[in-house]
């Protein structure tokens, strides 16, 4: 298996190693690689140290995963026991008595270097690395901030007591009282939720457009299938947009609907299916796959096994994982940049609503599309299975024909 060691000089190390290794030769090899001498090498897996003794497949070491190697201060002094709490004491200023003892003190307790990583990353960082003047630094800063704080709650107080029916007063108590609560409601998600804290990818699945392999954005808060006319024309499918269904897209800003191309084949796992799309002027997206070829291809998103089932089941293909993302679909302050100059939904919230289609030559007038003989043949084929939108477009586009339209919209 591989696993990658970091440094705290952030020097990356790859090594190929057996799963029942042990810790001790794991750490020859990186006496090699890295020319730290072996009684200097500190392992960490998940903040907790690995034992020379141990095996890797014991501590938990698997496929992928990342070891930190810290020095290993012990071996610099005595190793008779751990230093007294006078010398890991701290200086009025907040910085420690004696910064190498009070460092080696906060490694050797690996349940308060977890909690660090995730309360301050700044000072878990800090004292993991070998600079002790950044170190005092750090806790110098937070020395300030606390005697800051200290302070205003003082003032707070004090006003309370002086006036309590001060308006001022109130409102700086009330803000205070308010802060923490919600202080108190991130140190309760931090611990018992802290996968909220983690960054959430958006659900692209792999697909061919007209043969073309695509990365699929899918979306079921977007009302259409969404595609760019720059992606149209790299497809091939450019020459068939029919302009007659011009409009507005409306969602986060709005974008300018260039027209539909009304049918294309989509290749889903080894099936091809059906697809239409609304061809919007948007450079910051390029295929949206939309709720109404999710409902029309009985789509299931299936978060608990991270798959897209098309056709009830008979096709399962994965979300991708957010390596296989290309970058440019991650880089979300470049594509909030490009949204607010371009006036174009984002993807993940976008709510297409068309407004003011010109509609085929032809075609029937919009009273018309209000009388009861259109109203009857709608709820005929929306009791069919289709979406009422699905149903409209389909009457419009072979103008009122209700057998021509139950056929497009089968497939």
């Amino acid at each position: 298996m591989k696993i990658t060691v970091m440094t705290t000089d952030e020097q990356i190390v790859t090594l190929e190693v057996d799963r029942d290794e042990s810790v001790e030769n794991l750490k020859a090899l990186l006496e090699v690689e890295t020319r730290v001498p072996l009684q200097q090498q500190q392992l960490l897996h998940n903040g907790n140290e690995m034992g020379n003794s141990l095996k890797l497949s014991a501590l938990g070491v698997t496929d992928g995963d990342l070891v930190m190697m810290v020095p290993n201060a012990a071996s610099s002094g005595s190793r008779a026991g751990a230093p007294s709490s006078e010398a890991a004491g701290f200086n009025p200023d907040g910085s420690a008595v004696n910064p190498s003892a009070f460092q080696q003190q906060v490694r050797s307790d690996s349940n308060l270097m977890a909690q660090l990583f995730q309360r301050d990353p700044e000072l878990a960082q800090a004292i993991l690395g070998n600079d002790l003047n950044r170190l005092q630094d750090i806790l110098r800063a937070r020395n300030r901030q606390k005697s800051e704080l200290r302070r205003q709650q003082e003032e707070e107080m004090a006003l309370l007591y002086a006036d309590p029916f001060d308006v001022e007063a109130q409102k700086k108590i009330e803000a205070s009282i308010r802060q923490k609560g919600i202080d108190e409601n991130w140190a309760a998600a931090l611990e018992y939720n802290p996968e909220a804290f983690a960054r959430v990818v958006m659900l692209y699945v792999d697909m061919e457009v007209n043969g073309v392999p695509m990365k699929a954005f899918v979306d079921s808060g977007a009302q259409s299938t969404i595609i760019s006319k720059s992606c149209a024309e790299r497809l091939g499918l450019l020459r068939l947009l029919d302009t007659r269904y011009k409009g507005i897209a409306h969602g986060v800003g709005q974008s300018e609907i260039l027209g539909r191309i009304h049918v294309a084949p989509i290749k889903i796992g080894s099936i091809f299916y059906p697809c239409s799309f609304m061809v919007l002027d948007a450079p910051n997206m390029e295929f949206l796959f939309g709720l109404d070829m999710l409902r029309k291809h009985q789509c299931i998103i299936d978060l608990k096994e991270n798959v897209l089932r098309v056709g009830g089941g008979e096709v399962s293909v994965p979300f991708l994982a957010e390596k296989d993302i290309p970058s440019q679909f991650l880089d979300e302050e470049r594509y909030a940049k490009d949204a607010s100059s371009s006036g174009a939904q984002a993807p993940s919230a976008t709510r297409e609503n068309v407004s003011s289609p010109s509609g085929p030559s032809g075609s029937i007038s919009n009273n018309a599309s209000q009388g009861a003989e259109f109203e009857a043949k709608v709820a005929k084929l929306v009791e069919l299975g289709f979406g009422r939108e699905q149903v409209v477009q389909a009457l419009k586009l072979f103008n009122g024909n209700e057998e021509q339209a139950a056929g497009f919209l089968f497939g």
